[in-house]
């Protein structure tokens, strides 16, 4: 059996359910990056957010590390008060960093004033020199936010992460196994429409796994993107190659022979 040997309203009923299933593929594309996107607590969605939502993150913040090192009396002796130096190390150590940025009351020993003071010449977009920084500005709080901040996100809980295994697992495992059985009955060579189905199923196989194992090694984080990348790729073609076989013409079938 062949795909384009159906009759037109079982092709045309069969594009419309691959074009679902497409469709489908892309919202939840789009869903993920829009759920994911701030799960590292910060604008954008990078390998950060996938890392924190399977595996959790903990980092301190940029700021504070460098501070700790002796930034920036390496570069410049003398260059920060000590009494200003464990302000802002005190401030980084809070669990109150975005109200204390600016907070009047502190006065001069505000973070926002002492980095005026202290960080400017170089942490400025139009700063220059020898150890200028621009690309690292601290003249606003979204400039400062993202280096001021420790982080320490804990990962989905178990029992919500095997919910969401059940439902992918027998969900898009369905869905495939049905994409890939159309890819096989199409008339493309089998060579392509094999390798597809592989990559598809070893794909899905390495995304959902990996959401489990990447809690015990952080290399698995990369297999999920590259899982699902496969994945959906292999998907995405298998479903053109279905659509396009849905509206070539019947091949001509040889004439009867007399006996």
């Amino acid at each position: 059996m062949r795909l384009r040997d159906l009759h037109v309203c079982a092709r045309v009923g069969i594009a419309c359910l691959v074009l679902v299933i497409l469709g489908g593929t892309t919202a939840a594309g789009v869903y993920m990056a829009m759920h994911h996107a701030n799960r590292d607590e910060r604008p954008g969605l990078t390998i950060d957010d996938i890392r924190a939502h399977y595996r959790g993150v903990v980092s301190r913040a940029p700021l504070l590390v460098a501070l700790e090192s002796g930034h920036p009396d390496e570069i410049e002796p003398d260059d920060l008060d000590p009494a200003d130096r464990d302000a802002l190390l005190g401030w980084l150590r809070s669990n109150r960093v975005p109200q204390m940025y600016d907070d009047l009351d502190l006065g001069d020993r505000a973070p926002a004033e002492i980095i005026a003071v202290s960080c400017l010449d170089c942490h400025a977009r139009s700063a220059s020199g020898e150890n200028a920084a621009p690309d690292m500005p601290l003249e606003t709080w979204p400039d400062v936010e993202p280096l001021s901040v420790s982080r320490d996100i804990k990962p989905v809980p178990t029992e919500v992460l095997a919910a969401s295994t059940h439902t992918h697992a027998l969900g898009i495992g369905s869905m495939v196994a049905v994409m890939c059985l159309l890819g096989l009955v199409t008339s493309w060579p089998r060579r392509l429409t094999g390798a597809l189905v592989f990559l598809a199923g070893f794909g899905l196989l390495a995304d959902l796994a990996s959401w489990w194992l990447a809690r015990f090694a952080d290399p698995f984080i990369y297999v999920i993107v590259g899982g699902g990348f496969v994945f959906n790729a292999a998907v995405i073609v298998l479903g053109l190659l279905v659509l396009i076989d849905l509206v070539l013409p019947r091949k001509a079938r040889p004439p009867a022979t007399e006996a």
